[in-house]
């Protein structure tokens, strides 16, 4: 038996199917000697056998061979368990997560638009709301600087002082007009 050919799909399964398939054999051959022996020794008295010593004996000595019968069902089983287990766990894993990796960048991908689709939105609604002034009807355009902030001969005083400026301002919601109903 060449072990590389253990390391194949079609090695592996030539061999768990031959050993499930002896297994299998195996299992019925120990299932008919089974009956076999418990039907004989049923039949058979020994000398100084009471009422049911024939039967109970029959029933221990079968019992064994019942239990190779189970052992070996079993073991067939575990042969096909054998060759799923290799398949899922060896041959189909570098697809499982290659597909995985493409879901998760592809969620990643799709949050990331939500997250830049959610701070755009809330910066235009900021820009917005900064340069609309008091008078302008909200979704006009906006200019880019309120006017009265603008002095074009000294671009130093573009913005008021907050102490000692030429408009003192009270309070910071001045620059932040209210909406109605607050």
């Amino acid at each position: 038996m060449d072990i590389n050919a253990l390391f194949t799909d079609e090695g592996l399964r030539a061999f768990t199917a031959t050993v499930r398939d002896q297994h299998v054999r195996d299992a019925q051959q120990y299932g008919q000697i089974a009956d076999i022996v418990r039907r004989r020794l049923e039949q058979t008295p020994i000398e100084g056998d009471r009422w049911m010593a024939k039967k109970i004996r029959a029933w221990k000595v079968s019992r064994q061979l019942k239990a190779m019968q189970k052992a070996s069902g079993e073991a067939a089983s575990k042969a096909e368990a054998l060759y799923a287990t290799y398949k899922n766990e060896v041959l189909e894993l570098p697809q499982r997560r290659a597909a995985a990796e493409a879901r998760k960048l592809q969620r990643k991908q799709g949050r990331q638009a939500a997250l830049g689709a959610a701070v755009a939105k809330s910066l235009d609604k900021t820009v917005t709301a900064l340069n609309t002034p008091t008078e302008q009807a909200p979704g006009a355009v906006p200019q880019a600087r309120p006017a009265e902030f603008v002095t074009p001969d000294n671009p130093w005083n573009q913005w008021p002082m907050a102490a000692g400026g030429e408009r003192p301002t009270s309070t910071i919601n001045d620059y932040f007009p209210r909406g109605e109903g607050q």
